[in-house]
């Protein structure tokens, strides 16, 4: 195996330049702003946890975890999302904390990304988990509030979808009680939006036409809250009769929020059925194919660390965030240089520290040769107010010389 260049890095992984980082603090900052508006009280967890704990638990696949060992032989992971160290959290150092809990978070995860897939291993996650509150109030506060931080994030155009797995479920096991495999596959090719996929499934079941035509009508039920009633047309099966029941109270939250019109229900949406209990969303850009926001109730979790309780939440991928923000302008503070011979330097680093504090401006100081050897000429001036000196231009130069 060859050994890498000084200048490589892992698959996956990228170095971050002054503009984007500007860029990323700005979001941070809104989103995280906006969370707290809302009651959410922002919450930090470990880089590393353990396997056995955190990583069993994790709605990621055990193949997209990072694994390494501790001196004591024990299994760590890279934390490849945050629900699960939070849901740790929640049912150890804050058991004693009456619910329902309200947190917010920002920091990075990891995930093993295959080379050819061209995906980032590793991006920043800001999200909320609202815990111990299973109602639909909770669920459409946890929509309106995304939809909220996208607005607080500059993204102007973008669409919510919302589905519920517990119609599929319920549909599934009605109209396929004796296929549990077939159920798995149809879930599989509507998880990875194959649609093609899944009608061809459905023409290899052997199943009566009414059956096919009822599964395959879902893949049209996609709209405003005019699909519930659809959907209750569809089935009879209490599962998913209670799952739009669900969905329509949420939808009437939503209008009341003053935002439905960023909403759309589609019913074929599943999100990750083995982690995922009730509702789910996903949030897209208008002119981007892939989610910038996506959550959902994940009622089961907590138990797994021995608290029990609802929770809800979501995750907004910021790296994609600022692709559907675009190349707004990020403030930037002013650019001040003191110069300074050794002569009066004291007095120099002393202004600076003044203006360091009375200013939100960057202040540099730079040391510069006796002044006999070094004139004003050195300096660019430029026709809008600012200098430039070696290439670096700067709003203003305080020269002490």
């Amino acid at each position: 195996m060859s050994k890498p260049k000084v200048f490589e890095k892992p698959t996956g992984f990228k170095d971050l330049l002054p503009e984007s980082v500007a860029r990323f603090r700005q979001v941070e900052f809104n989103v995280l702003e906006c969370m707290e508006r809302w009651g959410y009280d922002q919450i930090v967890t470990p880089t590393l946890e353990f396997y056995d704990t955190v990583g069993v638990a994790s709605s990621i696949e055990d193949r997209k975890q990072f694994k390494l060992l501790d001196r004591n032989g024990k299994t760590l992971v890279l934390r490849s999302d945050m629900t699960a160290p939070i849901a740790r959290v929640v049912a150890s150092l804050l058991r004693e904390e009456r619910l329902p809990v309200r947190l917010c978070y920002h920091g990075n995860v990891f995930r093993a990304m295959e080379e050819e897939a061209g995906r980032d291993s590793e991006f920043i996650q800001t999200g909320v988990e609202l815990v111990g509150d299973a109602s639909a109030e909770a669920d459409a506060e946890v929509v309106a509030l995304a939809i909220a931080c996208l607005q607080a994030a500059g993204v102007q155009t973008f669409k919510f979808a919302l589905g519920h797995v517990g119609f599929l479920h319920g549909l599934f096991g009605e109209a396929l009680k004796d296929c549990p495999d077939a159920q798995v596959e149809l879930k599989s090719f509507l998880l990875g939006r194959d649609y093609v996929g899944y009608r061809n499934a459905i023409r290899r079941l052997d199943i009566d036409e009414s059956r096919r035509q009822e599964l395959e009508s879902i893949l049209r039920l996609r709209g405003g809250k005019d699909i519930c009633e659809q959907a209750l047309a569809v089935t009879a099966d209490p599962t998913a009769q209670t799952a739009i029941d669900h969905l329509c109270k949420v939808w009437n939250v939503l209008e009341d929020y003053g935002v439905s019109e960023h909403v759309l229900i589609d019913l074929t949406m599943i999100g990750n059925f083995s982690y995922y209990t009730g509702l789910t969303f996903e949030g897209y850009a208008a002119d981007l194919g892939f989610p910038l926001c996506s959550g959902g109730r994940y009622d089961n979790l907590l138990a797994q660390f021995g608290r029990p309780a609802p929770a809800t939440g979501f995750a907004l991928k910021t790296n994609r965030i600022l692709e559907a923000a675009g190349t707004k302008d990020v403030y930037q503070p002013s650019r001040v240089l003191i110069i300074y011979t050794a002569e009066h330097r004291r007095d120099a680093l002393h202004h600076a520290q003044t203006l360091r504090a009375e200013s939100g401006n960057q202040i540099i100081t730079r040391l510069i040769p006796d002044h006999t050897s070094w004139d004003a000429g050195h300096i660019d001036k430029l026709g809008d107010g600012r200098s430039r000196l070696e290439g670096v231009v700067y709003t203003d130069v305080i020269p002490f010389v």
